[in-house]
């Protein structure tokens, strides 16, 4: 509890002899800083009136210089106004180099699935988000005191591979291949898709037999296909390696579908074998689920014997829950695939596995298209590569920048930020809005106007220059503001963390800068000949660049030297 809730409890059982834990939330403005309920808690336990417990609490409580006012509303709401001076002594009786960070994970194990694309394309903007929102999961997992391991699952196997090995045979070469790398296994991959869908329209099979012959030759390790699968992984993956370094995000392991292939239909078999799963007329396998509330069965082999996600993902869940035995396991995926992950979940509750599996599912990212509607980003309607993305928003940030002397790695920070902000600024389920002018206004909910917030108060920091003056003697009335934001950041990281919900850091961040702002408008911090206001200000201005780059940090994002 903090120090204000302690005091009230201590107060409620000086009153009644009762020991309570006392939690406060905060109410619109014109009611007061702080609003608890504990009155009403108290009424069953205490045989009293909710109002008569909130009077007698409301009048002891008015005794302590913690408080400006206390008031009760409605049935026993008490409502309290605190000192300014009080809440700053508070912050430092909280801070830390790890304010807003906390254990509630201790001792527990999470593995944080992202990005996990398929080889079969160039990195696109449709990883993105997997990035962005793994990354942040990550991330409020560690400073939530959770032990974290990471694992990019790798789409390395499947029906992606025959039809690379059947499109560079028919519409290829080795010198196509070498001169242009992964864009050239793209743009064979295309064309087969357009291939085979032409194919089904008529009726035919045999592309689409061919596609699956070459898959079953690399279950069968037949050399060439082994030697063809090596190949076009290793271009794939030396691209998707420099992608994720240019979106500053990483993993501890990548196990790919491959890996877990072979795996995967040992265990199918063993299913049968326990009766777990059963075997159709046409050969392939499926587990029942309705004794996990879900009508539809889960297929986890063809009818050709070949492997298929659930296949993979079958192995994977059983080699984690041998290798490192966690608690939970997040899946950074989108919206389309809930069906699958509420199946695989099932499937593992069926297996009497304990582990939480979690999907951290999100929406498509949209752009506006020439009518001034939104549709989904693709390649038909504009930026669909993440290569062109973030060399089209290193200019766009060189242009808010304008010929100030800032360096390129300041730019790319810049650039950075205001690419992966865009994804937080609302609720990961919903559809976002990838707008060029939006994501890089200076005046509005971006990455580019926090980050200038923070960069604002080094620069204030800098200038003051260094400052000893004791401090105690300041009121901290004009401060009242930010000093209630920044005591709110801890349950912000608490509560994003307990939902995975990342976008409630961003809107924290957004409030914060906002506030400063109105700050901004009202003091000139370095003006003026009253050392120990200087002095107390710039020590807070201190407090709030942490939380800036702390928050940040949790989304991938970070704080330029200049702006």
């Amino acid at each position: 509890m903090s120090e204000m809730e302690t005091k009230i409890a201590h107060s409620v059982h000086e009153l009644f002899g009762h020991e309570c834990v006392v939690n406060l939330s905060r109410p619109e403005a014109a009611f007061g800083d702080y609003s608890t309920n504990i009155a009403m808690q108290l009424a069953k336990p205490l045989q009293q009136p909710p109002r008569e417990i909130a009077e007698k609490l409301a009048e002891k409580l008015r005794t302590s210089d913690m408080f400006s006012d206390v008031s009760v509303a409605g049935p026993g709401f008490i409502n309290l106004r605190v000192t300014a001076k009080s809440l700053a002594d508070q912050l430092d009786a909280d801070w830390s180099e790890k304010y807003g960070e906390n254990s509630d994970g201790a001792g527990k194990t999470v593995v944080v699935e992202y990005p996990s694309p398929n080889m079969a394309k160039p990195y696109s903007t449709g990883h993105l988000r997997p990035g962005n929102q793994g990354w942040a999961a990550k991330r409020l997992m560690e400073v939530t005191g959770w032990n974290v391991i990471t694992d990019n699952h790798l789409g390395d196997y499947g029906a992606p591979f025959g039809t690379w090995v059947v499109g560079f045979l028919r519409h290829s070469s080795n010198e196509q291949l070498e001169a242009s790398g992964v864009y050239e296994l793209g743009r064979i991959y295309i064309v087969m898709k357009a291939e085979l869908k032409a194919e089904k329209e008529n009726g035919d099979t045999a592309l689409a037999d061919e596609v699956q012959s070459w898959l079953l030759k690399l279950e069968n390790n037949d050399e060439q296909a082994i030697s063809y699968s090596q190949r076009f992984n290793s271009i794939s993956l030396e691209h998707i390696h420099e992608m994720m370094t240019r979106l500053q995000i990483s993993t501890d392991y990548e196990y790919g579908e491959a890996f877990f292939a072979p795996i995967g239909k040992q265990t199918v078999q063993k299913l049968c074998t326990d009766g777990i799963a059963l075997q159709n007329d046409d050969g392939s396998i499926i587990v029942p689920l309705d004794d996990q509330g879900i009508k539809t069965p889960l297929l986890v082999q063809k009818s050709n014997g070949a492997a298929l996600y659930a296949t993979t993902d079958l192995a994977t869940i059983l080699f984690r829950e041998e290798t490192w035995q966690p608690d939970k396991v997040i899946y950074a995926v989108g919206a389309e695939q809930q069906f699958y992950f509420q199946q695989l979940a099932g499937l593992a509750k069926k297996l009497g596995l304990k582990t939480e599996l979690f999907h951290l599912w999100f929406g498509v990212i949209d752009q506006l298209n020439e009518d001034g509607g939104r549709e989904k980003m693709s390649s038909r309607t504009g930026v669909v590569l993440i290569e062109e993305l973030l060399d089209k928003a290193e200019l766009e940030a060189r242009k808010l920048v304008g010929v100030k002397d800032i360096s390129d790695e300041d730019v790319g920070i810049i650039a950075l930020g205001a690419v992966k902000f865009s994804d937080f600024v609302a609720d990961r389920r919903t559809n976002i809005l990838f707008d060029w002018t939006t994501i890089f206004a200076l005046s509005g909910f971006s990455g580019p106007y926090i980050q200038y917030a923070a960069v604002r108060i080094a620069k204030i920091i800098a200038d003051a220059g260094e400052m000893s003056v004791e401090k105690d003697e300041y009121d901290y009335e004009s401060e009242k503001a930010i000093l209630l934001k920044l005591t709110e950041y801890p349950e912000v990281i608490a509560r994003a963390a307990r939902d995975i919900e990342p976008h409630k850091v961003a809107t924290y961040l957004y409030e914060l800068a906002r506030g400063m702002n109105r700050y901004y408008e009202t003091i000139r911090i370095l003006d003026g000949d009253d050392a120990v206001a200087k002095s107390a200000r710039i020590e807070l201005l201190r407090k709030v660049h942490q939380v800036f780059v702390h928050a940040l940090s949790i989304l991938g994002i970070r704080v330029p030297s200049r702006m």
